[in-house]
């Protein structure tokens, strides 16, 4: 990360929101019915969203090149689609 005040705070909510999917992921499989994982993992999503748009602004603003970071977003992407597929399971089973 550049050493200027705005990467540094974009790296900051970047490292918050990146953690926290780990985190709501962790607390899902230690549920206590469908409906807290489910809502454990809908959580993780949301901040595996707000952690795909803080490396994007890098990206957009220049601070970062896109080479840097596309494997990264294309690692968001791939749990971003096992977390949606976990999520329609679980729903499926409770039907």
């Amino acid at each position: 990360m550049p050493q200027s005040t705005e990467a540094q705070v974009i790296g900051k909510q970047l490292l918050c929101s990146g953690t926290s999917v780990g985190a709501h992921c962790r607390e899902a499989y230690r549920n206590r019915s469908d409906a807290d994982y489910i809502s454990k993992i809908e959580v993780g999503l949301q901040e595996l969203e707000e952690t795909v748009y803080w490396l994007e602004l890098l990206i957009e603003s220049r601070m970062v090149s896109a080479e840097k970071l596309n494997s990264l977003i294309r690692e968001a992407q791939e749990l971003t689609a096992i977390l949606v597929t976990c999520v329609k399971n679980t729903r499926h089973k409770s039907e």
